[in-house]
């Protein structure tokens, strides 16, 4: 237990203990003198003061090494849910001021919390071909039809600055990269994942323009550890190409595809274009009156997570009716 905090107004919790889903706020520990000093003046009667910056979140699993944190960069203009680690090391103190309308404080290391808003995050979809086996044995791949494919992929990259694109003939990976900025950097909020959406009818028209055949994409979101902010990194002479990203984003993409596939042969539910990580689902802006809630979903087990992850069935037409396109009022704002 830190030497602050000694009031019997503050109610505190060890790293295990620390309340499981429900609302917390996550803080820089360089305000906690400041914070404490603030609640002994509400104790005596004086007028609070608002101290520091918050960052809105819910602890959903603690284990001996780390706390599983639901984190919300953004609940002005959409439902933005990131699932992050707090490892012990970061973690400073938590604190309740039970007899108040107040969340509990996570304090963490200042290094720690600057991290999770200033790296780099990003959005992956991964597009598959429906029937390529019978394609390939039907020879209707051919190599004069795959280098036209190629060169329409490039004209859409081209087009799109903004999202890496990497193929493999017969499925295409596009990742987009995406920032949350803090208050005191230069860096700002760009999370816009219906740029992912809105790729989707582009490249499903390239697909079955050059090869006649249609594509389904999974799609998710998530942390990225590389401190890198470039979408990829090309060797000097080029034979080395890395994206920038753990495997983990990946894992859940093939996750969700596992698990459609599954799903599909069991007939729990019939085959969709889109199928669509939970957290990204719900972190889209979509109009005032969609039931977004209602739409078809499915259960996954998600990779490096204590709770089972869901996907929605959907197709693009149905996200892009519905999205809001009037502008985000927090749009490129610090946080």
């Amino acid at each position: 237990m830190p030497s602050q905090f000694a009031h019997s107004g503050f109610q505190h919790f060890e790293f295990e203990q620390v309340p499981l889903d429900r609302d917390v706020f996550l803080m820089d520990e360089s305000w906690i003198a400041d914070w404490e000093s603030a609640y002994l003046d509400l104790f005596e009667g004086q007028p609070f003061r608002n101290v520091g910056y918050i960052s809105y979140a819910a602890v959903r699993q603690a284990s001996i090494d780390a706390l599983e944190i639901s984190w919300y960069p953004n609940i002005m203009d959409r439902f933005h849910e990131v699932s992050v680690l707090l490892p012990r090391a970061a973690f400073v103190a938590c604190v309740d001021v039970y007899d108040y309308d107040e969340k509990p404080h996570i304090f963490v290391k200042s290094q720690w919390l600057t991290g999770i808003h200033l790296r780099p995050y990003s959005a992956f979809a991964l597009v598959d071909v429906i029937g390529v086996k019978n394609a390939l044995r039907g020879g209707g791949l051919s190599g004069a039809k795959l280098i036209a494919l190629r060169d329409r992929i490039d004209l859409l990259a081209d087009a799109t600055p903004g999202v890496a694109f990497v193929s493999f003939a017969d499925s295409l990976l596009l990742k987009a990269n995406w920032f949350v900025g803090q208050h005191d950097s230069e860096v700002n909020y760009s999370y816009e994942p219906e740029t992912l959406i809105r790729l989707i009818p582009q490249v499903a028209a390239i697909y079955q323009d050059v090869l006649g055949m249609s594509v389904y994409a999974t799609i998710t979101q998530g942390v990225n550890e590389y401190e890198d902010k470039s979408l990829i990194h090309r060797s000097t002479a080029g034979g080395h190409v890395s994206l920038n990203s753990l495997g983990l984003p990946f894992a859940q993409l093939l996750a969700i595809d596992e698990a459609a596939r599954g799903a599909i042969r069991s007939k729990e539910h019939f085959p969709f274009e889109l199928y669509v990580d939970e957290m990204f689902f719900h972190s889209l802006r979509f109009k005032y009156g969609f039931d977004k809630h209602a739409q078809p979903s499915a259960p996954y087990i998600a990779p490096m997570s204590s709770t089972p992850g869901k996907y929605y069935c959907t197709t693009a037409q149905v996200l892009l009716e519905n999205l809001d396109s009037s502008p985000s009022p927090i749009r490129s704002r610090k946080r």
